[in-house]
């Protein structure tokens, strides 16, 4: 996708606002390779963007060395969902498609961005990338095996996810809380559809993670293919 293929007024929320608490650490702003999480992912994110916003703990909005060079900051809220919306509260009213990204997810690439905003045709609310799964799924019911999931057709959902603007707003303004913006949309009834993601896109959630990321990190400045 070249350029001058990009719609304009593309924005990108870049969602930073957990305090750590699981991780053990904010990890937004650990350094991979010498530049923070959350600078890679903005980086990343302005590939296709106009603009990006990042969402961190109220505690940090002050400290300008912390923003991982985001045109606009803003103070998080209780829950994922409560973030995404607090972005949505300083983007301009007439742009037409956001980008909604997990800093988390340091790795994902310049071109995952392009596809997601690519595959926006006409009568699409948004976009998102899945992988496929390799292991056996099963569902659990006080420590039961009650049913193995079929694989096909199963994904595992990563960020960042493209949306029309009016579709994300309209979803978030019932309120309800998700596990990605995805869901929301889904549940008012529009029409998502699924890209391919990237192996190395993972996301960090147990300091473990920072090991596979720098390998990852190696591997692609080497010219690995995701």
């Amino acid at each position: 996708m070249s350029d001058d293929e990009v719609p304009e007024k593309i924005w990108a929320i870049v969602v930073a606002g957990g305090d750590g608490r699981r991780f053990g650490s904010a990890k937004q702003f650990l350094e991979l390779g010498g530049i923070s999480v959350l600078e890679r992912s903005v980086t990343a994110a302005r590939s296709v963007a106009n603009a990006v916003v990042a969402v961190l703990p109220a505690s940090f909005i002050n400290d300008r060395s912390l923003h991982g060079g985001a045109d606009v900051v803003t103070a998080g809220g209780s829950d994922r969902a409560a973030s995404v919306r607090a972005g949505l509260s300083v983007i301009p009213d007439d742009v037409e498609i956001i980008i909604v990204h997990d800093a988390a997810r340091p790795l994902a690439t310049a071109e995952l961005f392009y596809a997601v905003v690519a595959a926006l045709e006409e009568g699409v609310a948004g976009a998102i990338p899945g992988v496929g799964l390799t292991d056996t799924i099963k569902r659990v019911e006080d420590r039961r095996i009650v049913e193995t999931l079929d694989r096909d057709g199963l994904v595992a959902v990563q960020t960042p996810q493209a949306f029309r603007a009016d579709s994300l707003r309209a979803a978030h303004a019932r309120g309800d809380s998700a596990t990605d913006d995805a869901a929301l949309l889904e549940r008012a009834g529009a029409q998502i559809v699924v890209v391919p993601g990237e192996s190395r896109n993972i996301k960090l959630t147990d300091p473990r993670d920072v090991e596979t990321a720098l390998r990852y990190l190696r591997e692609l400045e080497s010219g690995g293919t995701a």
